[in-house]
């Protein structure tokens, strides 16, 4: 998040007098006043080790007698900060001051923030302060004002540290000095950033939250002092913080607690006593860049997946969705209703979940998404869509509260499954059968079954909610592994490569239906018959009556001849919830092909 490096540019004031921008570069170099100041100073590097935030700083000066103005504007199309230098015992240097801020301001595009310097501090007793203020006051891009002197080095060291800090913490994303308050961006970063470090999701953040949030994102240790760094606080410098926001507002602590908005409140302060790096910190700790916006490299982490190779979500990646879940499960019914679905996305800046994921995973009776049913959807975003994965578990804060590097340490990449084959057995935990058949054939009554639904419950399924998906878990020798169906559309003539991509194949057919199974023969016979990918026969509808197949051979003697299981009766026309035999038996072929 840091700039590689930081370019300060000095501008002299448009006046006759000379304002000594060119002494203060000299002083803070040499740490002595020059009894020679040429017209401008050459260009000086400070490397990053003797600055207090570790980053190169080159420091450019302006000469208005040796360089044009297109010089000027190149230099300001490079420069990171300007600083500008009046004389605080010259009354018409202060008033270019407002006339010089325009010029720059329009040829930097607004995007520059600038330090007003007061030099020769030295050669007055008073502050010119007082008449900067109102200048401020008016111009957004302004930082902060110094008055310094370069003849007794006072705040010279001072002044290029508020030139880095206003590149590396800057005033205009947090706050707006008009309004004295923070602005809505700021405000909506810091509010996820509050709602991830609730652990309990109660609106408080107690003692052991406040020290998790204190270790994990860098915050105080005091308000007066100094930041400090993976530290837990101790219990008074906890009282110090609380009792400071309970000073200042009747609602910021709570049952001995930071409320949001205390929480708000104590970064407002930090702003506004000028420990913007504090605030920064933990913004840029929890993935946020310098337009408050979630960096790409936070959400997407590098991660490249060898062909033949699939993803799944490790033990610890499980533990923590689980207490996320947890977190939310407010009523503690082991599902997620509506509202608290939506609390738990409220970290996410739009909803991930469509309503189709309701019929893609184990649901209770009022349709609201069980454990089980949460848990193998994040399996299924995992195994289809990766990226996607690590983006979701980015929003939630996982490498935060896991404290790892990325969110990548979520995520197993399986052995490639030649070696699997070779080897005859796998550690792999999700497997995927697609489930292919002429249209009508019972395909989308056969992955609603997989969730529990009978016939009844899947008619009352909205054709816009459909999903194409079914996850849930099957155990195969005591060991519970996640079984991923997917609906193929019956396109014979365009099947893809990821239509035929997967660990064992479904082909269903209608048994009422006597054209339904030739679509089963020929999509075997074309893709399948010299593939080293398991096929079983389903043969859907079975309560109802077998009409005769319009095809050479029979079911059964086509998978005689084929050296197929037998065809699997099927039927999702039952009282009670259709039988889970025959997935079980599929995530075994799958496991064992």
């Amino acid at each position: 998040m840091k700039k590689e490096n930081i370019k300060i540019k000095t501008k002299l004031n448009i006046n006759k007098t000379k304002v000594g921008k060119t002494s203060l570069i000299m002083s803070l170099v040499s740490e002595e006043f020059p009894d020679e100041v040429p017209l401008r100073a050459e260009e000086i590097t400070i490397p990053a080790d003797v600055t207090p935030e570790r980053v190169p700083t080159h420091i450019v000066d302006y000469s208005e007698a040796e360089q044009s103005d297109e010089q000027l504007y190149q230099e300001i199309s490079k420069a990171n900060v300007i600083c500008i230098v009046y004389s605080v015992n010259n009354k018409k240097s202060i008033e270019k001051v407002s006339l010089l801020l325009n010029v720059l301001i329009l040829l930097s595009g607004h995007r520059v923030p600038l330090i007003l310097v007061g030099n020769k501090s030295d050669l007055v007793e008073h502050s010119s302060m007082e008449t900067i203020l109102p200048i401020m006051n008016q111009y957004s891009e302004i930082e902060t004002c110094v008055e310094c002197s370069a003849k007794n080095l006072k705040n010279i060291s001072e002044l290029f540290y508020y030139a880095q800090k206003a590149v590396l913490h800057p005033t205009g994303p947090l706050y707006s000095p008009e309004e004295k308050e923070m602005k809505p961006s700021c405000i909506k970063a810091l509010t996820r950033i509050f709602k991830i470090s609730d652990l309990d999701n109660d609106g408080i953040l107690n003692d052991n939250e406040l020290n998790f949030f204190q270790v994990r994102a860098v915050f105080f240790s005091c308000l007066h002092t100094q930041t400090c760094f993976n530290i837990p606080l101790a219990p008074q410098a906890l009282e110090d913080v609380k009792n400071v926001v309970r000073k200042n507002m009747s609602d910021g602590v709570k049952d001995n607690g930071l409320t949001l908005k205390g929480f708000l409140f104590l970064h407002t302060l930090f702003i506004q006593r000028g420990r913007h790096e504090t605030t920064w910190t933990v913004l840029r700790r929890f993935g946020y860049d310098d337009d408050l916006e979630l960096t790409q490299e936070y959400l997407f982490p590098l991660f490249k997946i060898p062909p033949d190779c699939t993803t799944e979500l490790n033990h610890n990646a499980y533990l923590f969705l689980q207490s996320v879940f947890d977190k939310y499960d407010k009523d503690r019914d082991c599902a997620l209703s509506p509202d608290e679905l939506k609390d738990l996305f409220k970290v996410f800046p739009y909803m991930p979940w469509g309503p189709d994921v309701n019929n893609t995973v184990c649901t209770n009776e009022q349709g609201w998404i069980t454990y089980q049913g949460y848990l193998s959807q994040w399996t299924l975003t995992t195994y289809l869509d990766v990226q996607r994965c690590l983006e979701y578990l980015g929003y939630l804060g996982y490498s935060i509260i896991q404290e790892q590097e990325s969110q990548a340490a979520a995520i197993t990449i399986t052995r490639n499954k030649r070696i699997d084959l070779q080897k005859k057995q796998t550690q792999r935990g999700v497997f995927r059968c697609n489930v292919l058949g002429a249209r009508g054939s019972g395909k989308s009554g056969f992955l609603q079954a997989f969730l529990g639904r009978n016939l009844a419950r899947q008619k009352r399924i909205r054709e816009d909610r459909k999903s194409y998906y079914a996850i849930s878990t099957t155990y195969v020798y005591g060991q519970e592994k996640y079984l991923l169906l997917h609906e193929v559309l019956p396109d014979f003539e365009f099947l893809s490569e990821a239509d035929l991509a997967c660990d064992v194949v479904c082909l269903v057919y209608d048994i009422s239906n006597p054209r339904s199974f030739e679509y089963c023969a020929k999509v075997y016979k074309k893709h399948f018959l010299d593939s080293k990918t398991p096929c079983v026969i389903i043969a859907a509808k079975s309560d109802l009556h077998e009409a005769r197949q319009y095809y050479s051979l029979s079911p059964l003697d086509f998978c005689r001849k084929h050296k197929l299981h037998p065809p699997q009766l099927f039927t999702c026309n039952t009282d009670e919830a259709p039988s889970k035999d025959i997935y079980t038996k599929l995530t075994t072929m799958a496991m064992y092909p």
